[in-house]
């Protein structure tokens, strides 16, 4: 299968993206990783993204585009992938599908997660990681520490970092709202979004997202 996965920040895509994956057998293919990757392997591509990135600008789309192309031409990709944080915006959405369609393939399903706002932000807001180590994370209502600002793991103390402020938070929606968000519309007159609720247990939505792409087949 070949699918996009999107929804607000928050919404859990990055859990979904890896479990959906591993379920279904496929390659889960994240901008964030295609980033990293490239600039740590020092590829032209992600020399030419990192000095972007050091100047303090967007990587352009093409360059994004240039990386996720090459990755889904990857051996392991050629039974299908999930693309996670790409396209992020219809331009990019009108390029995949120029790349699709040059390789003779096409899209199975776009995996719209849906959540509300308001969870959306306590989600995010309500983080608390530890200054130790940044794997130890909590949540000041769903799972809290035995003692606040206090990690149960080492002892370290617990904050909040500065993208997980409500301020923060609300202005990635904005900007998800603005860019990202279209791509659903672009996708829906294709015929190929599935939306689902990205509420309750983790298990509970992948099952959910199983059903739907099975489904939509």
């Amino acid at each position: 299968m070949r699918i996009v996965l999107v929804g607000p920040p928050g919404a859990g895509k990055g859990t979904q993206a890896t479990r959906l994956a591993e379920t279904l057998h496929i390659p889960h293919i994240s901008t964030g990783d295609l980033f990293r990757a490239n600039i740590s392997q020092q590829t032209e591509l992600g020399k030419l993204a990192k000095s972007y990135m050091d100047a303090g600008n967007l990587v352009p789309d093409e360059v994004t585009i240039a990386m996720a192309k090459d990755r889904m031409e990857q051996p392991d990709a050629e039974g299908g992938f999930l693309l996670d944080g790409f396209p992020r915006n219809v331009s990019q959405a009108e390029a995949l599908d120029e790349l699709l369609e040059t390789e003779d393939m096409n899209l199975d399903a776009v995996l719209d997660l849906e959540a509300p706002e308001d969870e959306v932000v306590k989600r995010i807001a309500g983080r608390r990681v530890c200054r130790n180590n940044s794997a130890h994370v909590f949540h000041v209502t769903y799972t809290p520490p035995k003692q606040e600002g206090v990690c149960d793991v080492c002892g370290g103390e617990l904050y909040q970092r500065d993208d997980d402020s409500e301020e923060t938070v609300r202005k990635r929606l904005e900007v998800y709202h603005t860019q990202t968000e279209p791509i659903i519309d672009y996708y829906k007159a294709q015929g190929l979004v599935v939306t689902i609720s990205a509420m309750g247990p983790v298990n509970e939505v992948t099952g959910r997202a199983l059903e739907a792409l099975k489904r939509d087949q």
